[in-house]
C-alpha cells in the first residue's frame, strides 16, 4: 500500500508546510520562500489595510488576499462582502501575475462588482471608485495577452 503523509499544524489539521514565493506558487521542499501569512490573525480594518497594502506593494497579492481573507472572516457581516471583494481583487492580481488570463480577469472583474456597492460610503477611507477602475482595466489588460508584474500593478487601496 502506498500511504502518503501529509504536513500537519500543531493543532493536526492538515497544512501544506511546502515553502512559497512571493505569488503563493508552492516551491520544492528545502528552497527558500517568502514567510507565509499566519492565518486567522484578527486586526482592526485599519490594520488590515496597512498589512494588504504592503504586502501589495512588494508584489505579494496572495499574502495580501489572505490577510482580507481574515478580515472577510472575522469581521461585522455588514463589511464581509467588502473583504471578500478585496480578497478577490487580490488573488485576481495574484491569478494575472501567474499568467492565468482568464481566471485572473474574472477574479478582478468579480472582486470589482463586490465591492462597487461601498463606492459612496467608502469604509475605511478605501478608494472604492479607483480599486474598481484599476480592476477593469487591469482585467482587460489581461484578457489582451499582457503580461502582469504584482508590485507595479499593486493598486492604492486608500485615498
Amino acid at each position: 500500500m502506498n500511504e502518503t503523509r501529509r504536513d500537519r499544524d500543531a493543532e493536526g489539521r492538515a497544512r501544506n508546510a511546502r515553502p512559497r514565493d512571493g505569488l503563493g506558487r508552492p516551491l520544492p521542499y528545502g528552497s527558500p520562500g517568502v514567510e507565509r501569512q499566519p492565518e486567522g490573525v484578527l486586526r482592526s480594518p485599519p490594520e488590515t489595510l496597512r498589512e494588504a497594502q504592503r504586502l501589495l506593494a512588494a508584489g505579494m497579492p496572495f499574502h495580501a488576499h489572505e490577510v482580507f481573507e481574515d478580515a472577510w472572516k472575522s469581521g461585522p457581516e455588514g463589511e464581509r462582502a467588502l473583504w471578500r471583494g478585496l480578497a478577490q481583487l487580490a488573488v485576481g492580481l495574484t491569478h494575472a501575475a501567474r499568467g492565468n488570463t482568464a481566471g485572473g480577469a474574472r477574479l478582478l472583474r468579480r472582486g470589482a462588482a463586490a465591492i462597487t456597492p461601498y463606492t459612496e460610503d467608502r469604509p475605511h477611507g478605501l478608494a472604492v471608485t479607483h480599486l474598481t477602475s484599476w480592476a477593469r482595466e487591469l482585467a482587460d489588460r489581461v484578457e489582451e495577452g499582457r503580461a502582469v508584474d504584482a508590485a507595479e500593478e499593486a493598486p492604492r487601496l486608500l485615498g
